[in-house]
């Protein structure tokens, strides 16, 4: 099993592109591409996928024992991070993930970050 270190960390704002958008916007799967720096990439291989619905800042204290053990396991609005591990067809790897999180009140919908650039050890 090949273990990637970090090479860079990057962390910007990606747009992201999908053959067929998800069902659930607010629970992707992996995308098919994203553009970054003016440069598109394709997404070859899904490597490694990963959810943490861990409640960060004051969102992390603003819940009772009893609702923050149930949001852990299954999230709850605006809450979340879903993560992957890609390699693009150019063969660079890549960490990305998409915030649930809402930027503001007018956009609500969350947002997809570039996270950082790997490289085989």
């Amino acid at each position: 099993m090949t273990e990637w270190v970090p090479k860079a960390f990057i962390d910007e704002p990606i747009q992201v592109a999908f053959d067929e958008p998800p069902l659930l916007e607010k629970k992707p799967e992996a995308p098919d591409g994203f553009t970054w720096a003016g440069e598109a990439f394709r997404v070859e291989e899904v490597l490694a996928a990963w959810v943490s619905y861990e409640r960060r800042g004051r969102f992390a204290r603003n819940m009772s024992l009893g609702h923050l053990k149930a949001a852990v396991r299954r999230g709850s609005w605006g809450v979340g991070r879903f993560s992957f591990r890609v390699r693009t067809t150019s063969g660079r790897v890549f960490d990305l993930y998409y915030d649930r999180a809402p930027a503001s009140a007018g956009d609500r919908k969350g947002r997809w970050i570039l996270w950082r650039r790997l490289q085989a050890s």
